[in-house]
């Protein structure tokens, strides 16, 4: 039985008779470790010992600092097949993905900061003024202090990595809240952090749940609040920071829509809608639950998602040939399987799934869910209204690009969308008009780590991402003198 720790000031401390609770993988429902959860009073030595360090920290040179995140990269590279361990263990996802995706892409968000911060600049202005003179004005930007981390479980590394990179590299000192489903990574980071150099209390880790993460979000000693998890949670986040005005950066829940036209690449559409609509068991803030196509195309690209539904692999997440694992948790599956009920009592035709699978005796204790596709459903049904989080899409047919267009921006959602075209200026107009933060042509979860990513509407606030991250993790002093 694994014991996982909170990690205040540089050290890991023992939690009060009583504080642990049991971590469950969710592919077996065994349970395989004890996570130490933190009170409010932990909460308080956290944020004092972030507070501690944060203005010796925010006075290191970027050099130094960007040097940091770069041996950071490097021991996560170094422990590479540990932090895959724990992913794996925590969410049950395929090794194969955790190794492709999660764990490569934590190395490479502490390397893009590290470059990010190092390259980045302010704009200066020079003004004239009556009778001849000049005024000089430029900015400076100081680190916000200490920045409370809230991350979700569907991709627990990575998301805390593209966090905690963007905050340390202003400057900032950071508590971080890890779900409760996925506390083992943020466990282990800390030591390659520590390891890394970064001076104790820079990085804090606190385990719980919503009492935790509350007591977290409305600490006094908090400067700023970066949260990635539902709308319903962030909106109670945002409720809880609202008194002390602080700066919140949230990336919430998705509704996402794919538009299929009829001059497509049948195989490249199908290959990556499936990838969007079943990466990680649908269980991706940026999935496809929407998948709208043109009339006389949608029977092929229909039975194409089917057939590759079929052919997923569920089994064993460290079998190398498993392509999908289980949900999160017992909880989460019975919230999928009550929209897969909905679906059907709203007139949806199953085109594949809909069930539980039998995996045998080792896996049938796990939260395992059939990958699901409907017909019949519109825009009027919950289903496609609100956000599922699972393995499942409903398909419906659109005659123009009008159409599509109105029927893809009809919901209260604003995160991501991909459209699928060989038409290139149509791939231009429909990208952009779609009301979203990230819009994806012919593609689907790329992009350059410096661009802006993030929601419009109940999808979020603000940008992470390059210069964007930069831009809230720092507060700017303007700076004018008379010449």
């Amino acid at each position: 039985m694994t014991a996982i720790r909170t990690f205040v000031g540089g050290r890991f401390i023992d939690p009060e008779p009583g504080h642990s609770f049991d971590k469950t993988n969710p592919a077996t429902g065994q349970i395989f470790a004890t996570v130490h959860e933190a009170d409010a009073d932990v909460v308080d030595q956290a944020v004092a010992a972030a507070r501690a360090a944060a203005a010796g920290w925010g006075r290191t040179p970027v050099r130094e600092r960007a040097a940091v995140l770069r041996r950071a990269a490097d021991g996560i590279e170094a422990r590479f097949d540990e932090f895959v361990a724990a992913e794996v263990a925590d969410t049950g996802k395929p090794v194969v993905l955790a190794r492709e995706l999660d764990v490569a892409r934590a190395s490479a968000n502490f390397r893009t900061y590290a470059d990010v911060v190092s390259a980045a600049g302010q704009e200066s202005f020079l003004t004239d003024l009556p009778g001849g003179k000049q005024a000089l004005n430029y900015a400076v930007r100081k680190p916000l202090g200490v920045v409370a981390v809230i991350v979700p479980w569907d991709l627990p590394l990575l998301l805390l990595t593209w966090k905690v990179s963007a905050a340390l590299a202003c400057g900032n000192t950071v508590v971080v809240k890890p779900s409760e489903f996925t506390p083992s990574t943020a466990t282990l980071l800390a030591e390659v952090l520590a390891d890394a150099g970064l001076p104790a209390g820079a990085y804090n880790v606190v385990h719980g749940f919503g009492a935790t993460g509350a007591a977290l979000a409305g600490h006094r000693g908090i400067d700023g609040v970066t949260f990635t998890g539902s709308t319903a949670t962030g909106t109670r986040v945002m409720q809880t920071v609202a008194p002390r005005v602080r700066p919140v950066s949230f990336e919430l829940g998705g509704k996402n829509a794919a538009v299929v036209f009829d001059d497509v690449d049948l195989d490249e559409a199908v290959t990556g809608l499936s990838r969007a609509i079943f990466t990680n068991t649908g269980q991706v803030c940026l999935c496809t639950e929407r998948v709208y196509v043109q009339r006389p195309i949608f029977e092929d690209i229909a039975a194409g998602l089917v057939e590759r539904a079929k052919a997923l692999k569920l089994g064993n997440p460290t079998d190398e040939s498993t392509t999908t694992g289980p949900l999160i948790s017992q909880q989460h599956r019975d919230k999928v399987r009550s929209y897969l009920a909905l679906a059907e009592q709203e007139g949806a035709k199953v085109l594949t799934g809909g069930g539980v699978p039998e995996l045998g005796a080792d896996l049938d204790g796990g939260s395992w869910i059939e990958p699901t596709l409907w017909t019949g459903l519109s825009n009027s049904d919950r289903t496609l209204r609100e956000e599922i989080f699972g393995p499942v899409a409903a398909l419906i047919p659109f005659d123009s690009e009008e159409q599509a267009i109105d029927l893809a921006n009809d919901t209260d959602y604003g995160l991501a969308a991909s459209v699928w075209t060989n038409d290139l200026r149509r791939g231009h107009r429909v990208a952009q008009a779609m009301n979203v933060g990230m819009s994806w042509v012919n593609t689907w979860f790329l992009r350059d780590l410096r661009s802006p990513f993030g929601g419009m509407g109940m999808s979020g606030i603000g940008r992470e991402g390059g210069m964007s991250a930069m831009e809230f993790y720092t507060e700017p002093t303007n700076i004018c003198v008379a010449l």
